[in-house]
């Protein structure tokens, strides 16, 4: 195990905290060797509040993965969500010096750099800075300038931004608990990489990933992020309607919520009751399972409707062939499916985080609520793949060059025996001349 790449998740949420580590098996698929969780009690809406109790919680959730896999762990990805995360569309540019040579990787990478160093609203960091469309020469709609001719080289960029002060809360609960970030990934675009086909950001896809404490939005269309956003709610807000209204315990209103709530009432039975344990000898509480949906379907349309209104807003609404993935922990609620399509009139799936899964001894983490974890795995390995590329691509150019330093020495060469033959000729030919 020592010479395999093995990287390690770590999701920083709303209600838990949790480690995956994971390496790819002999078939390229992602097999779990281990994980670990922890009661999340100091972060609110996917920012952390209470260092200590964050602290606590990721030393718990690294120890217990670390150990069922076997390995120390050192070094993970990171994820950072919350309501603070803004994203826009910025278009750059830069002009080649070298007019005749073809587009390079280092030219693209040179605009992208550039990107990183605008100006952005105080206390505010870039995060991600993703391509959308280059434009050579003022040709737009360019997948790829790699390889082409041009001088002028423009994209459109999808800019992410995230509060500064998030980033720096998460950077010390992570040094404290004795570690090292790798890279820091919006959620969202972990949970795509988990949930989401090839063939379906290709078609145009809408995922909406409902956390504990916001519920993100990615849209993709031809394989490329056009939009996201994050709703401050989640299943939180949920779990704490129920409470007020029928006047249970958080941990009571959680229970009802997962195992007998449903998203739409009309499925409920007005008849169905459940009986819950009264508080310091008192009676049993009756609770309706008709009045416990009626509480959960008014705050999930709430929460489907300001999604709804962000794929209206990013102009995509009739282009999504895909429809809508949903996915998080929020997502395993009963007929919340066939109320996402009723409210969107568009075709919705629930994404479980198998699509790049192996055999694993963990069956729990193919569970929705896994999926921005498993994300930041897979997410660590692409970047993993990316570096090596760029090393084969290094070396590839290094030796080119050396190939082509003996066919210089041999122009030299042949160009000192065509001097020398010339200076033969020519004396033959005076000698010739002399008779």
């Amino acid at each position: 195990m020592e010479h395999e790449k093995i990287v390690v998740g770590l999701d920083i949420g709303t209600t838990k905290i949790c480690a995956i580590v994971g390496r790819k098996n002999e078939f390229g698929k992602l097999e779990v060797l281990g994980m670990g969780k922890a009661e999340s009690e100091g972060v609110v809406k996917g920012i952390v509040f209470n260092i200590d109790k964050t602290v606590f919680a990721i030393e718990k959730a690294i120890r217990e993965a670390g150990d069922q896999a076997g390995i120390d762990i050192g070094v993970v990805n990171v994820g950072i969500a919350g309501q603070h995360i803004r994203s826009f569309v910025q278009h750059g540019g830069i002009t080649r010096s070298a007019k005749e040579e073809e587009i390079t990787i280092a030219d693209v990478e040179r605009l992208t750099q550039d990107m990183y160093r605008m100006v952005v609203p105080p206390g505010s960091q870039i995060i991600h800075v993703m391509p959308q469309d280059y434009m050579v020469d003022y040709e737009d709609g360019i997948k790829e300038p790699v390889g082409m001719s041009g001088v002028r080289l423009e994209a459109d960029f999808h800019i992410i931004t995230a509060q500064t002060n998030a980033i720096n809360n998460i950077n010390k609960c992570i040094r404290r608990g004795g570690l090292e970030i790798a890279d820091l990934i919006l959620e969202p675009l972990a949970s795509s990489l988990a949930v989401l086909s090839d063939e379906e950001k290709e078609a145009g896809v809408c995922l909406i990933d409902i956390g504990g404490g916001t519920t993100d939005i990615a849209i993709f269309y031809d394989n490329i992020i056009r939009h996201s956003a994050v709703i401050p709610f989640g299943g939180n807000i949920v779990t704490n309607d129920i409470k007020q209204g029928l006047m249970v315990l958080p941990q009571q209103a959680e229970q009802l919520k997962t195992r007998f709530g449903k998203a739409i009432a009309e499925e409920a039975s007005p008849n169905e009751i459940v009986s819950i344990p009264g508080i310091r000898n008192r009676a049993a509480k009756e609770i309706s399972v008709k009045n416990l949906s009626n509480i959960i379907q008014a705050r999930m349309e709430e929460v489907i409707e300001m999604a709804h209104s962000e794929i209206i807003g990013s102009g995509f609404e009739n282009r999504l062939a895909g429809g809508i993935v949903i996915t998080g922990g929020g997502s395993q609620l009963s007929n919340l499916k066939q109320l996402v399509e009723y409210m969107t009139g568009m075709d919705t799936r629930i994404g479980y985080p198998n699509e790049h899964l192996g055999k694993s001894k963990i069956e729990s983490v193919k569970s929705p609520m896994y999926a921005t974890a498993i994300g930041l795995v897979l997410s660590g390995f692409r970047s993993l793949d990316e570096r090596e590329d760029r090393y084969k691509e290094a070396r590839e150019v290094v030796k080119t060059a050396k190939g082509k330093r003996p066919a210089v020495a041999s122009r030299n060469f042949f160009t000192e025996i065509l001097n020398k033959t010339k200076g033969l000729l020519i004396d033959d030919l005076d000698e010739k001349n002399e008779y």
